[in-house]
């Protein structure tokens, strides 16, 4: 036998690999789908509605106050005004409505309950004042205003949307603790009587882009309630039938409905204002004309800081303005039916349904006309057109919302997270470090191991 004299060679290290890492979520074929993921978890924490509707809403109003500033100073010179003066007096209707906002925000869901009943009676009284002779002002062929002294003008008719939302919701809320709402009687007495009463206040003043709004506010408290859908039809047929009777017995109406679509003045300029809109986006191109330099506002297109401001911003914004607007609308749009699908309160279920449903339909409503799509109904743009008396309930009813937002039990609890993790002045604790999967330890000086 022979001994092995030779020792074992050393094994050979193994060789690197150099290896680059992409991007996360950018390539590799798990990265669009952790992308994915990653967009669908943040989209579903519970700050998201909250935030949503803050950020959004705030954003659509500074935005608005950019546009009311350039939309209004060719109409302020040719009244002889100075350029400033609707900028002006939004400016005053945001800040009043700033407060109008915090103040809903920071009340409890008893307090907006019990704010319904007066809220309603109030807003039925000044609508009944407006149709007094010497006391109601009447504005382009509307009698639905009351001069509150010197520039100053109230239309009763914007409050009451946020009184029937309120109202709404009381009631429902309270026949639905009581299971009251599987008999039709309850689901549209005293709700429907109610909505008609205002529904016929406004019309007897000529406002019928109001009433247009109220009914689906009324539509849409009717359908959150589970209404049966031949009770949903059946009222809904009614005011289809209500509406075309007005309109035809209207010569303006009539008028205003044979625009739709129109890509001509036609005899008499009769749809003008309708196709000078479109003039105004169709020169905007992708990303407009730059801000200030609209020539529609020049006195072609008649109204264009308040109904037709859409059309301004298309003009000197562009595709990417007009975009941009309708995605800021969606988004408060998904976050308020967030709000009502999420709650365990029927209150909060029902009025934040309303107000969805009514600055929705008014945004479609409006939008929809500027696109020639829809007849005329002279409703503003919510939150963007000019306009205190629509600005301010409007604010209120988005503090509403950010109410609701902040009281989901998911979002009280991330807020009292938030908030714990704060000093005084809005920082962490310097002196404490968090480490994952560690203890917590005390930050040592610099220089020290």
């Amino acid at each position: 036998m022979t001994a092995r004299s030779a020792k074992a060679a050393p094994a050979r290290p193994a060789r690197r690999t150099s290896t680059v890492r992409s991007p996360r979520g950018s390539r590799g074929p798990g990265g669009p789908r952790r992308l994915a993921t990653r967009l669908k978890r943040a989209w579903d924490r519970p700050l998201t509605a909250y935030y949503l509707i803050l950020g959004g809403s705030l954003l659509i109003i500074v935005l608005g106050l950019v546009m009311v500033y350039s939309a209004s100073q060719i109409k302020a010179l040719q009244s002889g005004l100075a350029p400033s003066f609707f900028f002006r007096k939004q400016l005053l209707a945001a800040a009043i409505g700033g407060v109008l906002l915090l103040a809903a925000s920071r009340m409890t869901v008893k307090l907006h309950r019990a704010m319904a009943y007066p809220l309603l009676a109030g807003s039925v009284f000044l609508m009944c004042l407006v149709q007094i002779p010497g006391i109601g002002v009447a504005v382009n062929g509307n009698q639905n205003w009351l001069n509150l002294g010197g520039p100053f003008q109230m239309q009763p008719s914007e409050f009451g949307k946020l009184a029937l939302v309120l109202w709404g919701a009381d009631l429902l809320a309270r026949k639905q603790e009581k299971k009251l709402l599987v008999q039709w009687k309850h689901l549209l007495v005293p709700l429907t009587p109610v909505a008609f009463l205002l529904l016929g206040l406004i019309m007897l003043g000529g406002d019928m882009g109001t009433a247009i709004i109220l009914t689906a506010i009324l539509f849409g408290l009717l359908w959150l309630a589970g209404a049966p859908t031949r009770l949903f039809a059946g009222v809904l047929g009614a005011a289809a039938a209500i509406g075309a009777l007005l309109i035809a017995t209207s010569a303006n109406r009539m008028s205003r409905l044979g625009c739709t679509l129109a890509t001509d003045p036609g005899p008499g300029d009769k749809c003008w204002q309708a196709v000078h809109g479109i003039y105004a986006l169709a020169s905007g191109g992708f990303f407009g004309s730059g801000l200030g330099a609209s020539m529609e506002k020049w006195g072609e297109l008649p109204e264009p800081h308040t109904d037709f401001i859409f059309a301004i911003t298309g003009e000197e914004l562009g595709l990417a303005g007009t975009l941009s607007v309708l995605a800021l609308f969606a988004a408060l749009g998904y976050a308020g039916i967030r709000v009502a699908g999420r709650t365990e309160d029927s209150f909060v279920r029902y009025a934040a349904g309303g107000v969805t449903t009514w600055i929705m339909a008014q945004a479609m409503i409006n939008i929809g006309a500027v696109l020639g799509l829809l007849p005329i109904a002279g409703v503003p743009l919510p939150l963007f057109s000019y306009g205190g008396s629509a600005l301010l309930p409007t604010m209120f009813a988005i503090g509403l919302l950010i109410a609701f937002a902040r009281e989901e039990p998911a979002a009280r609890a991330a807020l009292a997270a938030l908030a714990t993790r704060k000093t005084v002045f809005g920082r962490r604790p310097a002196a404490v470090r968090w480490k994952t999967m560690r203890r917590r330890v005390k930050k040592r000086p610099s220089g020290e191991r």
